[in-house]
Parts: C-alpha cells; sequence; structure tokens
C-alpha cells in the first residue's frame, strides 16, 4: 500500500478501534484482572523502518542479557532481512506482515493473533512512536506487560490507553537511549510515572561487529567484475554512492545532478577509485540514467545487484560511502566502514548512525520537520535542506578519507 493511504487507514480507522478496545480492556480488566505471569518472551514491534532494527539493537542486547529473555519480533515482509544483518532475532521468531494490500494485512493480522497467543509471549515492547495498527497489535497481542512510548499531557497522536508500563519519549535523546529507555522500564523495581526514570549512558549504545570469510569477499569480487569490466580487487578502491531514500519520506533525498557531480569529482581524484551506485531493484533505473550522464566506465550502476543480507559484506571491502538518510546508513554501522549521511527533514542528533559515520546536515531553521506528533508527514514540497547542502561541502568533507587511501 502507499504511504499515504496507510496513514489514512490509521488514522480514521485506528483511532476508533484503540478507543473501542480501551474499553473493553477496562472492563476485562474488572472482570477477570491482568494475570502476571513470568517475564520470559519479549515480543518487539517495529514495523516500517529498517534502519530501526539496527537502532534498536542495543536495547535488545540489554533485554538478552539482563531479562534473560527470549527474544520475538514482528516487522513488514518487505523489511524482514534487516533483522538478519545482526543475527540477534532468532530467524522463527520473527513474524512478517504483508503489507501491499489490505486483504493480506488483514489475514496476517489473524495469524498474528494466533501467532502469539502460542508462543506464549508475556510482554510486548512497541517501539514505533505513532502508530496506532502497532498499538492494536499491542493491545490484542494478550501480554500481561505492554511497553511503549506514551504521550501523558504532550500534544501528540492519539493511540488508547492499551500500556501497562507508559514510556515518556523524550526528544532530546537519540532514538537508540529512548528503545533502551524500554527496557529499562522492564527492569524498574517500582512502579513509575512516567517510566523511565534512569540515565541511559553513551556506552550502552554498542552494536555487534560484523565479520565475514575469505570466501564471502571472494564471491563479492566475483560479483562486481559482472558489473565493472575489468575490475580486480588489487586494481580499484571501492566509493559506494546510495542516492535513493524509502518512500516513506522522499523529502529525505539529495538531488540526483549533484550527486552525479559528485562522482565526477571524486573520478577525476585519482584514476584508482571506482564508483559503484548502490540501491534497490526499483532504482536500477535511475541509477543506469546517472551513469549513463556521468559517461565514466569507472562508474558501475550496482543498484538490484545484492540482496540485503550481503551488503555488510560490500561494506566491509568498500573505502567510504556517501548516502542519503536511509536504511544504508545504519546497516553499515555494523562494519568499519566511513559512511557519510546526508541529513534534511531529520536530525543526526536523534535518528544518526552508531557506526563509523559522519552526518552533512544543513540545520535550517525548519529542520527537522517530521517527528511523532506529525506522523512523520511534512509539508514540505520544497527540501531546501538538502539543496543547501553544495557538492563542494561534500566533496571537502569526505576528501580526507580519500587522501588516506593507499594507491
Amino acid at each position: 500500500m502507499h504511504v499515504d493511504a496507510m496513514r489514512t487507514i490509521d488514522k480514521w480507522i485506528g483511532i476508533p478501534l484503540t478507543f473501542c478496545l480501551t474499553q473493553l480492556q477496562r472492563l476485562l480488566n474488572i472482570i477477570v484482572g491482568n494475570r502476571i505471569r513470568p517475564l520470559k518472551k519479549i515480543l518487539f514491534i517495529e514495523l516500517s523502518e529498517m534502519g530501526s532494527t539496527i537502532l534498536v539493537d542495543p536495547a535488545l542486547q540489554k533485554a538478552r542479557k539482563e531479562l534473560s529473555a527470549e527474544l520475538y519480533f514482528i516487522i513488514f515482509d518487505k523489511n524482514r532481512g534487516s533483522l538478519d544483518l545482526t543475527g540477534t532475532i532468532p530467524q522463527n521468531n520473527v513474524f512478517t506482515l504483508r503489507e501491499n494490500n489490505l486483504f493480506s494485512l488483514l489475514i496476517d493480522t489473524l495469524r498474528f493473533l494466533f501467532w502469539v497467543r502460542r508462543n506464549n509471549i508475556d510482554t510486548v515492547v512497541d517501539l514505533e512512536l505513532f502508530s496506532r495498527f502497532t498499538a492494536l497489535l499491542t493491545g490484542l497481542s494478550g501480554a500481561c506487560r505492554k511497553v511503549g512510548f506514551y504521550s501523558f499531557h504532550n500534544e501528540g497522536l492519539y493511540r488508547g490507553e492499551l500500556l501497562s508500563h507508559r514510556v515518556s519519549y523524550n526528544p532530546h535523546i537519540h532514538i537508540a537511549k529512548n528503545f533502551i529507555a524500554l527496557i529499562n522500564t522492564l527492569l524498574s523495581k517500582e512502579d513509575e510515572v512516567p517510566y523511565s526514570k534512569q540515565k541511559v549512558e553513551d556506552t550502552e549504545l554498542v552494536l555487534p561487529e560484523f565479520t565475514c570469510s575469505q570466501n564471502d569477499t571472494a564471491q563479492m569480487h566475483e560479483r562486481i567484475n559482472e558489473y565493472a569490466q575489468g575490475y580486480a580487487e588489487e586494481k580499484y578502491h571501492l566509493v559506494l554512492i546510495n542516492p535513493n531514500a524509502s518512500e516513506l519520506l522522499p523529502q529525505r533525498r539529495w538531488m540526483r545532478e549533484r550527486y552525479e557531480a559528485l562522482i565526477e569529482k571524486i573520478l577525476s581524484l585519482r584514476p584508482d577509485l571506482l564508483v559503484l551506485i548502490t540501491g534497490a531493484p526499483g532504482e536500477k533505473e535511475e541509477a543506469d540514467q546517472m551513469c549513463i550522464h556521468i559517461g565514466n566506465s569507472r562508474c558501475v550502476n550496482f543498484a538490484g545487484a545484492l540482496k540485503l543480507g550481503e551488503l555488510p559484506i560490500l561494506y566491509s571491502m568498500a573505502t567510504l560511502m556517501v548516502t542519503n538518510d536511509s536504511g544504508p546508513g545504519h546497516f553499515s554501522s555494523i562494519t568499519p566502514l566511513p559512511t557519510f549521511v546526508l541529513f534534511g527533514p531529520e536530525t543526526p542528533h536523534l535518528y544518526g548512525s552508531l557506526g563509523n559515520s559522519t552526518a552533512i546536515f544543513a540545520g535550517l531553521a525548519c529542520s527537522p520537520c517530521v517527528s511523532a506528533a506529525n506522523h512523520r508527514k511534512t509539508a514540505c514540497l520544497d527540501n531546501k535542506c538538502l539543496q543547501a547542502i553544495t557538492v563542494e561541502q561534500v566533496y571537502s568533507t569526505i576528501l580526507p578519507t580519500l587522501e588516506d587511501i593507499p594507491h
């Protein structure tokens, strides 16, 4: 389904449904009560953002270590592969929802109601900030503990009164720390209003480091050779360019012509640099047009060449990557790859990568213009926040890394 259609359904159907489910839950609590079970199995809900599956990993690690809990996850089917990058959630513990149309979404929601009970989930952690749909999934889960962000007296989106543990979302700290605050809520020895009255240290934001075998890298070199004639490992250093962003927020895209100009400057710096334009299969045509316009054999269309799970292998071999604020900026954080991320309608202070990442951010007075309060839907039709970032600014930022590459 289109993003705007999902927002419309979430608003006009989600509000009355969360209200009705709230009243039903209150009635059931009066009649039968809420039987508390030992904390053994935690289900995390994060549907639409692939990058968030990386940002939430420190919280997942803390839950597994300090709560000794078995972890489960529910996510949209198209984003399923992002969970495998860290390997924190066992594959058999992942439930996926198809969102390509309303009928399949309803069918999978019904399947979820049976799945969550069959697995005896006792705790649900809703990672979403604004989705009424995930609030409904949380409320219908049958879990005795329901943890999530709550607006309290702040102006925000109505999501019913379905949580047993209401956490105050803090828009002044990184989202990864907010996720850890959800776990601290479960670790708290006393009831708090609001949760969580505990500081999250920077040292807690640690990701697992990706490792690959020599066979993995050899196969990746062969794959690159299929797309780049004359490629040899000892001949070129790889520079990755990811010029697209998801349709959730197209305002995050830097202009194509500026990426083309940046690539031309990179290629003119030295002859041993090979630029790979990466992206999803649907971005292959646009990447092809970029290569044609640049007209250099060392600029190669690599969009759609890899599955999501293969990206860390490429990242571990490359010299650097320039990307819009999207999934790849977070996927690379489990590797040492120097990554340069262009931010516009969102801010790196809240959503920056946890890896070896440098944010390039104009910091206009209107930025960031998306938040939990507006369902991440901005009124902006002219992303001057990214137009303000020049080719020369990006090039000068990445130049020291390029100059450090051995010939």
